[in-house]
């Protein structure tokens, strides 16, 4: 809708009857205000006061004048952060010795992100409502870090070290990239160069770019307001972010404000959004994608208060027009574009080196470079009446506002949800039964749990059938029963982003499943989402969100028929390199074993579980009784053969299982005696790297009980065998005593028992490692095809 806003003229006469709309339309340093922007605070001034918001429209012009103090010195600490060791409050030419030897930030992106995060702490100001907060390009945290100390919205960690006078600003620039280190190797600060747990109100690190783009739909529940900071470099590149009007929905969403920051550059060269035709084209294509571009000056705080409090508006109209009929999903959801220049309002804006250094040296050692810095600063100094004038009016705006640091969005701690009925099995079924049947019976329990199951292909072929029925695609304009507009199922052949749609529905109930080969493409976003998790178990405030499982099914050792691309076990093994205690990696081996699982995850907090299951039917191996201690301990004796010295055989993986089984059968004939150990959870029983992972591994007693330290052993395992033995090598302590077979990056257009084959990991390649281990002929446990089928002589068919 067209908005008819005042003239020129009457802004002036506006100014001569209120002197508070004056005093800010002067602006400060280089923070001055467009027509425009001085048209859309005449307004919202207006509106403020008349939903009674705000007492008079002094009240509102006041705090804006206010928040271009507050900007100019966010960016006056910004630049400070950067380069300096200390402030100078009463505004004095720093020195050399004031100065870093070796500066370092990402200054001007931290430049561009002051007037965005002041507009937003001003909003929240002038409403008293508290909204959330998401930037995606967290290297900008510097901006977030200097506006939070000067409002005082701080962890209490931060509030202790960094007061609001010049030791304490100093202390805060001397903090930043600091390297310092505490005895235990962590940071020494609490201040890093991404946003962390101790940046009040952050729930992203934002250091994978990208992902924010994808999140910020699914964060705020129906009620709640995110503003969401996003780069015009991600937005070029993440196309899935411009499908987020597909799934946004009022009836399970709350108000998502996407703001990009066009500043027009990358690290080294400009962005296509750094041009005319290419901020156009953006655009356009945004209208295409359903979205609703709104471009403003993106230098000036009072522009970013006027953008975000229209894009409320506008949504909430165009949730009214769905309700009455006018309008159906997809709704157009407003984008507000900040235009502006990289590093505005600092000397060297616009070049390649606003990014991070944007001086032509240090002004440690370079006369020139201070210069250019007491010259940039004394733009931006504003004097201590004024600044402690503007901080204590915010201060007493702010008195009944809940602070953004407490914010629901970045204290999510959903209630435990009730747990449906186990349903247990003893034929053989495919392991996914489980899981398809409990997720549904879960939803169905918990219908105060926002549900989100993300699907990158096919549902139905990784045996989710029920799921899909129940819980149904969701799109704009369904064509069978299996889809509707409520549809709880994100699907996109973008594994980043449908993980992104579960991993931001931190209030909820999640689901995702994906051929293991492509969960790798989800690897960066599950990290992003871990490392922060870990983080705030680290500084005391450990992460309330409700676990769930991504399922790598259809897996390497079930997908032979599609050729090598979809053979890889890298998903799971990258993920036992993250801190077990806040992802599971996990190998069910049949129907049981996956549903003894499942309570736990879905109790858990602050933790996700890689689950690798198959999805073809898998014998019945452990009852209820059995796969309860296996999900409880890790591992499990499955049988054995008593006697003298017996091997240990270890089976991590059902197909792996299925051929232990097969071995061990041969062992026994030949009278060896053997122990058989099911590997469910391989980090239970790594070598704990800290105090929180050894809570989450196994006790010395059951490592001992279940891999006695003396014993040769041969351990089979899904993943490949130098990653399993890099972990697992407190159960492999003697590589002279132990083998180990697994995925060997062998491939092709193979059945099940060719891809074994091709990997040396059936269960003949097993009686050979068993033989060499008890140094005995290999024709005392094969025959001799058999032998020359191991040895790539003869016919693998004997085999099988």
């Amino acid at each position: 809708m067209h908005q008819i806003l005042p003239s020129l003229a009457e802004l002036d006469d506006h100014a001569r009857s209120e002197p508070a709309f004056a005093a800010w339309r002067s602006g400060h340093g280089p923070l001055q205000h467009s027509a425009e922007t001085q048209a859309g605070v005449f307004r919202i001034a207006h509106q403020l006061v008349q939903a009674g918001l705000q007492p008079d429209l002094r009240s509102v012009y006041e705090l804006f004048h206010a928040l271009d103090h507050l900007t100019a010195t966010g960016l006056w600490l910004v630049a400070h952060m950067t380069y300096a060791r200390r402030v100078r409050l009463d505004g004095a030419p720093l020195e050399r010795e004031d100065f870093k030897p070796v500066p370092e930030g990402h200054t001007g992106g931290a430049l561009n992100m002051v007037p965005a995060y002041a507009g937003y702490l001003a909003l929240n100001s002038l409403t008293g409502q508290t909204r959330g907060w998401l930037m995606g390009q967290g290297h900008c945290v510097a901006a977030i870090e200097a506006l939070n100390l000067l409002v005082g919205n701080l962890q209490p960690e931060q509030a202790e070290r960094y007061s609001l006078d010049e030791a304490g600003l100093s202390r805060l620039c001397g903090d930043f990239y600091s390297y310092a280190q505490a005895a235990d190797g962590r940071p020494g600060v609490p201040l890093g160069s991404h946003v962390n747990p101790h940046t009040a109100g952050g729930i992203a690190e934002g250091g994978y770019l990208g992902f924010a783009e994808l999140q910020y739909a699914h964060l705020p529940l129906p009620g709640e307001t995110l503003v969401a900071f996003l780069s015009d470099g991600a937005a070029e590149e993440q196309r899935g972010s411009d499908w987020i009007p597909r799934w946004w929905r009022a009836e399970d969403c709350g108000t998502a404000l996407p703001v990009m920051i066009a500043n027009g550059r990358r690290i080294e060269q400009r962005t296509e959004l750094g041009t005319l035709e290419g901020l156009e084209g953006f655009k356009q294509h945004l209208r295409r994608c359903g979205f609703d571009p709104i471009s403003f000056d993106g230098r000036d705080p009072a522009a970013f208060v006027c953008t975000l409090w229209e894009m409320e508006q506008r949504l909430a109209r165009r949730v009214h027009e769905k309700d009455s009929g006018i309008l159906a999903y997809p709704l157009p959801i407003p984008y507000g574009i900040a235009e502006t220049v990289k590093g505005y309002g600092f000397h060297g804006a616009g070049s390649n080196a606003a990014h991070n250094l944007p001086l032509p040296g240090s002004p440690y050692d370079d006369e020139t470079a201070r210069g250019h810095f007491n010259q940039s600063a004394a733009q931006l100094w504003v004097a201590p009446d004024e600044l402690d004038a503007a901080l204590g009016l915010f201060a007493r705006q702010r008195a009944d506002l809940l602070p953004e640091r407490d914010n629901p969005l970045a204290n999510r701690h959903p209630v435990e949800p009730l747990l449906p009925e186990l349903h247990w099995r003893d034929e053989a079924c495919s392991p996914m039964a489980a899981l398809d049947r409990f997720f549904v019976d879960l939803v169905a329990a918990n219908p105060g749990l926002r549900a989100r199951v993300g699907n990158p292909d096919e549902l139905a072929s990784n045996r989710l059938g029920g799921v899909l029925k129940a819980l149904r695609h969701r799109v704009s304009e369904p064509e069978s029963d299996l889809e509707a507009v409520d549809g709880r199922v994100i699907t996109a052949l973008n594994e980043e982003a449908v993980v992104s749609a579960c991993l931001a529905n931190q209030a909820g109930l999640n689901l995702v499943a994906s051929y293991e080969a492509f969960c790798v493409k989800m690897l960066g976003a599950m990290r992003q989402t871990l490392i922060f998790a870990r983080q705030q178990k680290e500084v005391g405030r450990p992460a309330g969100w409700l676990g769930w499982p991504l399922v790598a099914t259809s897996h390497t050792w079930e997908n032979g028929k599609n050729q090598q691309s979809h053979q890889d076990t890298t998903f799971c093994e990258a993920l036992l390199g993250e801190a077990n205690d806040v992802v599971r990696v996990l190998f069910p081996a049949d129907h049981n074993s996956l549903l003894a699982l499942l309570p736990a995850i879905y109790r858990a907090r602050g933790q996700l579980s890689c689950v690798v299951a198959p999805k073809r039917e898998r014998p019945a191996v452990f009852d209820r009784e059995r796969a309860e201690s296996l999900a409880r301990d890790g591992a499990i004796l499955v049988e054995e053969v008593e006697g003298a010295d017996p091997l240990l055989l270890i089976a991590n993986g059902s197909y792996q299982l299925q051929e232990m089984r097969r071995a061990a059968e041969r062992l026994a004939v030949a009278g060896y005696a053997y122990r058989l150990v099911y590997l469910q959870e391989p980090g239970r029983f790594r070598e704990p790297r800290d105090r929180w992972e050894a809570e989450a591994t196994a006790d010395a007693a059951l490592r001992e009980a279940l891999f006695p330290v003396d014993a040769r052993r041969v351990l089979l395992t899904h993943m490949r065998p130098e990653v399993a033995r890099g972990h697992l090598w407190p159960i492999l302590p003697d590589a002279r005593r132990s083998a180990v077979l697994g995925y060997r990056n062998r491939g092709g257009t193979f059945d099940e028992a060719g891809m074994l084959f091709a990997n040396a990991a059936t269960w003949a390649h097993v009686l050979a490692a068993c033989a060499q281990l008890l140094e005995v002929p290999l024709d005392s446990l094969l025959t001799e095809d058999e032998s020359a089928a191991v040895a790539g002589k003869g016919d693998p068919l004997v085999l099988r």
